[in-house]
């Protein structure tokens, strides 16, 4: 363990099965994201059969058909295990094993045909996200990681070990947001505007993007306020993993936020106080 609250070491402490548990695990989430991937891209810029949620956002045949493959894989794989999705909510929520799964982040760029879109899937025990996988087909791109294992991507130049960038200074920092707008008009972040005039660049790259960008090292930041748990459950673990650092705007580390701001851990508790503060 460290003192500091992120890095490789203080994410390793936080396994809570063998590493050969992991790596079942690991090999099951790219096998479901090669199913997920194929289905996506089957339906990428074809017409749609859109629907409203209830909550106004699009679903598409698509969403619901990864993941209701992926539950049949989980449940045929780990019968005792817990599900938590976007499409289909949850089932077996008591148990101590639970899979995340949001089919399609990112559906707004999958129904306007952008190819910024991707599946995530994430595995957590008693309450700590154990290994998460992000999987991009139409970029061609997967990142994964479990506690202890590292960090890792796969694309056009093969496979990587992925890890958070060394900037330690605001004026130097790239930050990446959603949305500038839900960002102030949350109230959650009075200085966001003044922490992105402070940066070197500013960035609006949403959904997983920016969190994969991040851990890539492309970023420093990344910024967002109305996630679910699916959304954040895989980024939270490729980003620790990778040495970075993920909290919400109060700097409480949860996926159930109504904010989250990772970073590559030097500039965490900077990028929080500039967030908090009224002017």
């Amino acid at each position: 363990m460290t003192d500091q609250p992120f890095g490789p070491a203080w994410s390793a402490a936080r396994a809570r099965v063998p590493e050969a548990t992991l790596r079942d695990w690991l090999a099951f989430a790219h096998e479901a994201c090669d199913v997920a991937d194929g289905i996506a891209k089957a339906h990428f810029r074809r017409d749609l059969d859109l629907e409203r949620k209830p909550d106004r956002t699009f679903v598409t045949v698509a969403d619901q058909g990864i993941e209701r493959e992926i539950r049949s894989r989980i449940a045929a794989r780990y019968p005792d295990h817990g599900l938590i999705g976007e499409e289909y909510g949850t089932e077996a929520g008591d148990a101590p094993t639970r899979w995340y799964i949001d089919p399609i982040d990112g559906t707004h760029n999958f129904i306007r045909g952008v190819p910024l879109f991707g599946t995530l899937l994430a595995v957590e025990v008693d309450g700590e996200i154990q290994a998460g996988m992000i999987s991009a087909p139409m970029l061609r791109e997967r990142w994964w990681a479990a506690r202890g294992l590292g960090a890792r991507a796969r694309g056009l130049d093969g496979e990587r070990e992925i890890r958070v960038s060394r900037v330690a200074a605001l004026e130097d920092a790239q930050l990446l947001y959603g949305s500038r707008t839900d960002n102030v008009a949350s109230g959650l972040m009075p200085g966001f505007d003044a922490l992105v005039a402070a940066a070197w660049r500013d960035r609006g790259f949403g959904d997983f993007w920016g969190y994969t960008l991040l851990a890539e090292g492309a970023a420093e930041a990344m910024i967002e306020v109305g996630m679910k748990p699916w959304d954040l459950a895989a980024p939270q673990i490729v980003i620790e993993e990778a040495g970075g650092r993920v909290t919400d705007a109060l700097g409480e580390r949860r996926i159930d936020a109504a904010s989250f701001v990772a970073t590559n851990g030097l500039l965490h508790d900077e990028v929080l106080r500039r967030l908090g503060d009224r002017g």
